[in-house]
């Protein structure tokens, strides 16, 4: 009996030493407080950081380029962006295209010509034009046409789909754009005096690409300009195709001005205010 009472007073002892041990606070040098590391300086936003929009000015003997901004769109850096992207991608392709050339390709440079222009600056409304071509061998030129909207206000660009949001607006617009052109495409065939069967051949062939690129769609009507009048407000929305999208590249650029009393039933209802009759 005095042997057990002996054993559990020798455990209890060593329990409590083994306690107290861990109770004990360490003081080693590797569990002292790390120093407070210095915190980064603030960084600007990229999205608000001055964009420089330089005139672009290049001639060698592989490529020739020359770049214009007559816009005051650079007091909107996220538009001012915007727009060097589209030139500086713009300038890119002729650049790989020029160096990928061989020696039996075409020895003349290759060109880019490109201009940026106002449109619209009000402080609701910012509109810019891209106009130019891009030329790396062929029987003619590459058009470049883009437009960008932009909205001050909000910072961002504004697109067909946002601006106009539901299908039965795009068809009430595909309406309409295909009835301007198709009038157009008749004066145009009919001032050339052609023969019956020459003048049919060109009526089908016109009307078909005109269908083709003026679906109820609105990657259709993706480059779109507005329109005031007089009391500021917008008039209308010029849509713009390039060569190609609803006709022969002889046909050039065409436009159609689409009126806002056609588009305000469709309009998103933030934007129907920018436009005469809107509210």
């Amino acid at each position: 009996m005095k042997r057990v009472t002996a054993a559990v007073c020798l455990l209890a002892l060593a329990l409590a030493a083994c306690k107290k041990e861990a109770d004990t606070p360490a003081t080693s040098q590797s569990t002292a407080p790390a120093p407070t590391a210095a915190l980064p300086a603030p960084v600007a936003d990229a999205a608000d950081a001055p964009v420089e929009l330089k005139e672009v000015v290049e001639t060698t003997p592989g490529y020739v380029v020359g770049i214009t901004y007559t816009t005051q769109a650079a007091k909107y850096p996220g538009l001012a962006r915007e727009l060097k992207r589209y030139a500086d991608g713009a300038r890119a392709e002729l650049v790989d295209a020029a160096n990928g050339r061989t020696a039996k390709d075409n020895p003349s440079p290759y060109e880019l010509s490109l201009t940026f222009d106002d449109v619209v600056d009000t402080p609701e409304l910012v509109a810019v034009s891209a106009d130019g071509s891009s030329y790396t061998g062929g029987a003619h030129a590459a058009p470049l046409i883009a437009r960008f909207v932009w909205l001050p206000r909000q910072n961002k660009l504004l697109t067909a789909q946002e601006l106009i949001p539901d299908k039965a607006g795009w068809a009430a617009v595909s309406q309409y754009v295909r009835e301007q052109l198709h009038s157009a495409l008749s004066q145009r065939i009919d001032a050339d005096d052609l023969a019956p069967a020459v003048r049919a051949e060109q009526i089908e062939t016109g009307g078909r690409m005109i269908d083709d690129g003026t679906g109820a769609d609105p990657a259709n009507f993706a480059m779109f300009e507005p329109v005031r009048g007089a009391d500021g407000k917008l008039s209308a929305l010029k849509f713009v195709f390039a060569p190609y999208e609803v006709g022969p590249y002889s046909d050039g650029t065409q436009t159609v001005e689409v009126p806002a009393a056609v588009l305000l039933p469709h309009l998103a209802p933030a934007y129907r205010g920018l436009f005469l009759g809107g509210v």
